[in-house]
């Protein structure tokens, strides 16, 4: 995984504000292969929350962690109790790490 512990943290206590702490947070992508370099950080976030503002929330997620990691592009997928389940969610579940 290439993440450091401060950005993990960052991540993590940043979701937990938003989200509340029982969010489950999963980096997957290209920032799971410690061969590559460079690449966004490609989070999914599982809440058993309805979230009534679901595309809001990402975005003011995204847009709150890309200013605290110093301008690292970080796309964000929240699924939640509502939301059916997509072919990229199966992806993040399978291949994802827990933060």
């Amino acid at each position: 995984m290439r993440l450091d512990d401060k950005t993990r943290d960052i991540i993590k206590t940043e979701v937990a504000s938003q989200l509340g702490a029982k969010a489950i947070v999963r980096l997957f992508g290209s920032r799971i292969d410690d061969t590559q370099r460079g690449g966004d950080i490609d989070l999914f976030i599982h809440s058993d929350c309805v979230l009534a503002q679901r595309i809001q929330i990402e975005c003011r997620l995204a847009a709150c962690l890309y200013i605290k990691l110093g301008g690292r592009k970080v796309d964000v997928l929240i699924k939640d109790a509502l939301s059916p389940p997509l072919p990229i969610h199966e992806q993040a579940l399978r291949n994802g790490i827990v933060l």
